[in-house]
């Protein structure tokens, strides 16, 4: 399959509260200190901020340089602020004629080793805002909205093209490197829907030149569909976490025995990797594309299948989600950009899509409780089933937790958390709202029942707390 952009190249026309087993989110408080650079937490799975655990509730933006205006940028911003995102994904060069939305060029003649940079940063003097002044701008425009940007220096086809050389790579890397590594709100996503096993040679260059000027910021690989960085450079020096591509294909575009939605197979195969690294799904699925991207006439996914991707990723350990919509990707207007994949309504319409709006809940619920104990646990479920009927389970020291995505009821091992008592209640990815699941004996098995018929899209949440003495 070609890369979900291989279509669109240079063309124009909060804070969590528990009360009584209820979780609500609120738009956090942005302060100074909102973006302190991320890190690796001590066990190798999970991020940090300031010492503290981070949740990535990440968007894919891509084209948010190259498409949108500051104020633009701004609406688009504070609209996923609201939303409880807190990651940007976006391309720094999709193409060599990359240009902001006024028509200024990244680069010198389409050479990344000759970033185009002008005297001066004022927008309001003719000549001196240039494109990476731009970035600049935009960069603090997430740091004010306690956002991180996860950039990608170079899109794949830089390198499939022949514009981006190992030479190229390595000036390039070090003018990011230099550039941006005070900047505390960034992460590099070297690679760029791209195979992982070619060009590797230009993508080493590029992502050790990167860290070599700019070692305090955190790196992964964006590979291409279905996909996982870990299968080329899980042990590069410059590979902080890994990241998968799990889009854009369903069950039946794909061959019995391949993960296809499964996204959660290629989480569990990271976690058990050495060394330790932490994982995430950084481009599964995206809201309103359709089915394996260039197939005329196939069904779109919806809300309830971002949703899916998400849960699944995070409860098989993952540190925590990337979503996408297809119309804001592309930060598409209709009339103005040629649509790829079938985008039909303006960005600023779809950043309201459903699935975007109920991503909160996937953060709300894991930062809900202790984050950095969690771990994967596929033993407490008896009967985990297949496909969509998957059940998929994690679990700290005092609680526990299971999701299923056709809401069909499961059977859960008990006795695994402290004390002679459970508690459990429902938790809704739609919503958030809460239902009482009962207080049992702490021990044996127990048959869970989610509310409502079963069926794709009918998802819940299970919380068991071990009742405190």
């Amino acid at each position: 399959m070609t890369g979900i952009f291989s279509g669109l190249a240079g063309k124009a026309l909060r804070r969590v509260t528990i009360v009584a087993g209820l979780v609500s989110f609120a738009s956090p408080t942005i302060a100074a200190t909102a973006t302190p650079p991320l890190r690796v937490s001590a066990n190798g799975h999970y991020l940090t901020a300031g010492g503290k655990p981070f949740f990535w509730l990440g968007d894919t933006g891509w084209l948010l340089l190259s498409r949108l205006s500051r104020d633009e940028t701004d609406r688009y911003l504070a609209e996923r602020r609201r939303q409880g995102f807190n990651v940007v994904q976006v391309m720094v060069l999709h193409t060599p004629e990359m240009t902001t939305v006024d028509g200024v060029p990244a680069l010198d003649g389409g050479d990344p080793g000759k970033p185009h940079v002008t005297p001066g940063s004022d927008p309001a003097r003719a000549g001196q805002y240039d494109y990476w002044d731009h970035l600049d701008w935009v960069a603090a425009r997430a740091e004010a909205n306690g956002m991180y940007l996860a950039l990608v220096p170079a899109w794949g086809s830089l390198a499939s093209g022949g514009q981006l050389t190992v030479e190229s790579a390595r000036a390039y890397g070090r003018f990011l490197g230099e550039r941006y590594r005070s900047r505390p709100n960034l992460v590099w996503l070297n690679g760029g829907d791209t195979p992982s096993e070619n060009k590797t040679a230009v993508w080493e260059a590029l992502g050790s030149t990167i860290k070599r000027y700019d070692p305090g910021h955190l790196m992964t690989f964006h590979p291409i569909g279905r996909t996982d960085s870990a299968w080329q450079y899980h042990e590069a020096p410059w590979l902080d976490f890994n990241m998968l591509q799990s889009g854009h294909r369903s069950y039946a575009q794909e061959g019995p025995s391949a993960r296809a939605e499964d996204n959660w197979r290629y989480v569990a195969e990271d976690w058990a990797r050495t060394p330790v690294k932490p994982v995430i799904d950084g481009e599964p699925s995206y809201e309103n594309i359709p089915h394996g991207l260039h197939e005329a006439g196939a069904p779109r996914w919806g809300a309830d299948d971002a949703r899916r991707y998400g849960w699944w990723a995070v409860m098989a350990g993952a540190f925590g989600h990337t979503y996408g919509e297809n119309n804001v990707m592309q930060m598409m207007v209709p009339g103005r950009w040629k649509p790829s994949f079938e985008a039909d309504r303006r960005w600023d319409v779809a950043l309201t899509a459903p699935g975007a709006e109920q991503m909160r809940y996937l953060r709300a619920f894991f930062e809900a409780r202790p984050m950095l104990e969690r771990r994967p646990d596929p033993t407490l479920i008896v009967d985990p089933g297949a496909r969509y009927d998957r059940v998929l389970a994690s679990r700290g020291d005092r609680y526990a937790f299971a999701y299923s995505y056709s809401g069909r009821p499961f059977t859960m091992r008990l006795g695994v958390l402290p004390g002679g008592r459970v508690m459990a209640h429902w938790y809704s990815p739609r919503d958030g709202r809460s239902v009482a699941a009962g207080t049992f004996a702490n021990r044996g098995t127990h048959r869970f029942d989610p509310p409502g018929a079963t069926a794709p899209g009918n998802d819940w949440a299970l919380v068991v707390d071990a009742v405190a003495r």
